[in-house]
C-alpha cells in the first residue's frame, strides 16, 4: 500500500523540468530572474491553506529562531523552508518525496541567496534518512494528509527531533474518507486559485 501511495504521489506532482517552468512562467510575470527574492516566489512558494501567514503563525508558536534545526516534511519546491530560513534564520533541511521537486526547490533557494540555511534531500517521510535526535523542529505543512500511515509517519518524526523538541503541525486533521484525490487541500491565497484536482 505505501509504495502505491507514493507512486501515485509522485505521478501526481512530477513536472518535467519544474524548475524552469517556474523560471518561465516568473519572466513572463515581470521578473528578473537573475535577481528574484521571496515575494516574488509567493505566488508558488506555499501551496497550502493561508499560504506564508499560516507559516508564520506556526513558526512563532513554534518558538523559531536562528538557533533551530528544522527538519520540513514534504518540503515541495521549498517555500517554506525558504521563508522560515529568511524570516527566522534557522537551518532548515526539506525532504520531499519527489525528485524534481528537491531540485527546483535547490535551484529557488539559490536564486533567491539562501542556499548557506537551506537544503533539500528526497526521501519517504516514513522511512527518513536521519539520525536519532538530529532536528530541533520536526515541520510538516499539508503533507501528513497525503501520508495514510500516520504511526509510521509520526513515530518516524518522533525518532529524529531532539528530546524536548517541536513537532510543528499545520495539516488537514478530519474529513470525510476515500480515494486521495492529489492536491488534498482547496485554498486561496495572494490571489491565486488552486483547484480541486479530478480524480
Amino acid at each position: 500500500m505505501p509504495n502505491r501511495v507514493n507512486d501515485a504521489i509522485q505521478a501526481h506532482y512530477s513536472r518535467p523540468e519544474i524548475g524552469g517552468v517556474i523560471l518561465a512562467a516568473l519572466e513572463k510575470a515581470g521578473k528578473d530572474s537573475s535577481r528574484l527574492t521571496l515575494e516574488d516566489l509567493a505566488p508558488i512558494d506555499e501551496f497550502h491553506i493561508r499560504g506564508r501567514a499560516a507559516t508564520l503563525e506556526l513558526a512563532r508558536a513554534a518558538g523559531l529562531d536562528a538557533s533551530k534545526r528544522v527538519l520540513d516534511v514534504g518540503s515541495g519546491v521549498g517555500g517554506t523552508s525558504r521563508c522560515l530560513a529568511k524570516e527566522f534564520g534557522c537551518r532548515v533541511t526539506g525532504i520531499d518525496l519527489t525528485d524534481e521537486y528537491c531540485r527546483a526547490a535547490a535551484m529557488l533557494s539559490a536564486k533567491v541567496g539562501l542556499t548557506d540555511l537551506v537544503d533539500y534531500r528526497r526521501g519517504d517521510a516514513t522511512a527518513l534518512p536521519f539520525a536519532d535526535g538530529e532536528f530541533d523542529v520536526v515541520w510538516t505543512e499539508h503533507a501528513a494528509m497525503n501520508i495514510p500511515d500516520k504511526p509510521r509517519l509520526y513515530k518516524e518524526m518522533h525518532r529524529v527531533l531532539k528530546p524536548g523538541g517541536t513537532l510543528a503541525v499545520y495539516d488537514v486533521l478530519a474529513g470525510p474518507s476515500g480515494p486521495v484525490l492529489f492536491p488534498r487541500a482547496v485554498g486561496a491565497h495572494a490571489g491565486y486559485e488552486f483547484p480541486r484536482a479530478a480524480g
